[in-house]
Formats: C-alpha cells, structure tokens, sequence
C-alpha cells in the first residue's frame, strides 16, 4: 500500500516541478499541482486502504480489554471465598452492652 502512494507522490512531485520549470508555469500552479492531484488523494486512498487495519486494531484492544475484565471477575469472586488475612477487622471492636435480668 504504501509503496504505491510513494510512487504516486513522487510522479506528482515531477509533474509540480515540471510546471515550476515551465516557461509558462508558476510556483502557485505547481504548489496547487502537488496538493490536489498528490496530497489529498494519497490521503483518501491510504484512510480507505487503512480501514481493515484500524478495525482489527480496535477489535483486539476490546477483546484485550474483556479479556481484563473476565480476569478481574474471576479474581474477585475466587477472594471472596477467603478467609479475612487481616486486612480488616473481623467484627465490631466495641462488644454490645446488655442488659441485666
């Protein structure tokens, strides 16, 4: 892909600098040369051809990413069967007052 919007751009880049040349070219005709027949469709065409890249790149962030969260899930609920290691206090420090009979 990228080696034909090279070529592309290079072949434009000739055409500018045979205008530029030109006895009856101007700098502004080539700068316009370059951009409209070089710079905006080698842009188009490589977005375009850039597509099915740029999906498969989201396609596995998004698995990487639920594949995170199933990990995270399953850590949760395998804790959670535990018992407390002492991170926390295991009840109340302060005992109920009863009543006497």
């Amino acid at each position: 892909m990228y080696l034909v919007i090279i070529g592309w751009l290079y072949v434009v880049l000739m055409m500018s600098v045979a205008e530029a040349t030109n006895t009856t070219g101007s700098v502004l005709g080539a700068v316009v040369t370059f951009v409209l027949y070089g710079l905006l469709p080698a842009g188009l065409l490589a977005y375009i051809l850039g597509t099915p890249g740029r999906r498969r790149a989201i396609k596995a962030r998004e698995a990487a990413e639920a594949a995170e969260a199933q990990r995270a899930r399953e850590n949760a609920t395998a804790r959670s069967g535990e018992p407390d290691t002492g991170r926390e206090a295991a009840a109340d420090p302060v005992s109920p007052v009863r009543k006497e009979p």
